[in-house]
């Protein structure tokens, strides 16, 4: 069952009631399960494969469990503020979905030590408190080889929020899966500085179009990215949601998400008392990174090889940050034979060689 949080929950407001429950009543309550959400919920972008994580806990556990939401929240203050609205009005898990949201997490975490939290994207954990992301740049490799074949200039254009881990990894892995394929592919990184200003995303991406982009993607919430590729006649590939329905004829493929496993499963391990603190990381492995379905346009030969590296990737024989790899200086950064550490993807602060942009 499912409530939105910004109505007013006149239940919990009627102390008068809950004096009257017995302790069997109580026990038959739902398990009260909240998700704070960065972006506007719409049909496509982070925030909608996020809340189809959330409508699945929903309909696998029916009146067993209770959700909600408050979507296009800022990271912050006012993050912090929705954060510790929930968790005083009796949320038992939050997950909040947004790098942004880390500290305010870890803050009122430590104010409802009995609540649950889990933080997407970050990497701050405490008792109550669990860090959850998936390999991003799994895809990103991937998609990168698409990339590589259909372009015709040679030349990406990448449209980031923030130059954090998590969206300079994608850039990185993107390129690198291009140039083992065409070694003299580059990109052109454009930061909006926010997760959801469609403008913002537009003007970037018709700027790096009109500098010789040939494919375009985003690590953004929204679709302006890909609406660009299609008006322009470019190559566009999506990021977060398969986003065909805005870019029918030019979309190449997405690089897609799908949260479902992961929130069904936490929300069960809260339920039963299983649940502990730890840091999760999903994949092609899980099925937690999907390609959708590639553009007709995409020769055979080409879609095989995108199948062989994503299956590889899953099976482990095929790391996207394995060595030789320079860094935009042309220093060394993952010398031949040598595999990047987990720790240092996550902590990832500097772009490849043939990356034009800066951090």
């Amino acid at each position: 069952m499912t409530t939105r949080r910004t109505l007013l929950r006149a239940s919990l407001l009627a102390p008068a009631a809950g004096t009257l429950l017995t302790r069997g009543a109580r026990a038959a309550e739902p398990y009260r399960v909240g998700f704070v959400y960065v972006s506007p919920l719409a049909d496509a972008g982070w925030t909608h494969q996020h809340d189809l994580g959330r409508q699945a806990v929903d309909a696998m556990f029916s009146d067993k469990v209770k959700t909600s939401y408050v979507e296009n929240v800022p990271e912050g203050a006012d993050a912090e503020r929705v954060i510790r609205k929930m968790a005083a009005d009796g949320e038992q898990m939050i997950f909040t979905t947004s790098f942004g949201f880390m500290n305010p997490t870890l803050k009122v975490a430590a104010q409802f030590p009995k609540v649950k939290f889990c933080h997407a994207t970050g990497y701050k954990r405490a008792e109550n408190v669990s860090t959850y992301s998936i390999r991003f740049y799994e895809g990103r490799y991937v998609a990168g080889i698409l990339a590589g074949r259909m372009s015709k200039s040679g030349i990406l254009g990448y449209v980031g929020a923030f130059p954090i881990p998590e969206v300079i990894q994608g850039a990185n892995a993107m390129l690198l899966g291009a140039r083992s394929v065409n070694p003299k592919a580059e990109m052109k990184v454009v930061w909006t500085s926010s997760w959801f200003d469609p403008g913002k995303e537009r003007a970037a991406a018709d700027t790096m179009i009109a500098q010789g982009a040939d494919v375009v993607t985003h690590h953004t919430d929204w679709t302006a990215v890909v609406q660009a590729g299609e008006e322009k006649g470019v190559w566009a590939i999506g990021y977060d949601s398969d986003m065909r329905k805005y870019a029918p004829k030019w979309q190449l493929t997405a690089v897609t998400f799908d949260w479902t496993s992961y929130y069904t499963n936490e929300v069960r391990k809260g339920m039963d008392g299983t649940w502990v603190s730890d840091d999760f990381w999903g994949g092609f492995y899980d099925n937690m990174v999907v390609l959708a379905p590639l553009n007709e346009a995409v020769p055979a030969s080409v879609a095989a090889e995108v199948k062989a590296a994503s299956d590889a990737i899953a099976a482990g024989t095929l790391k996207p940050f394995a060595g030789p790899v320079k860094d935009q200086s042309g220093a060394m950064k993952i010398a031949a034979g040598q595999i990047l550490p987990e720790k240092d993807v996550e902590a990832m602060n500097w772009f490849v060689e043939g990356v034009q942009g800066k951090i």
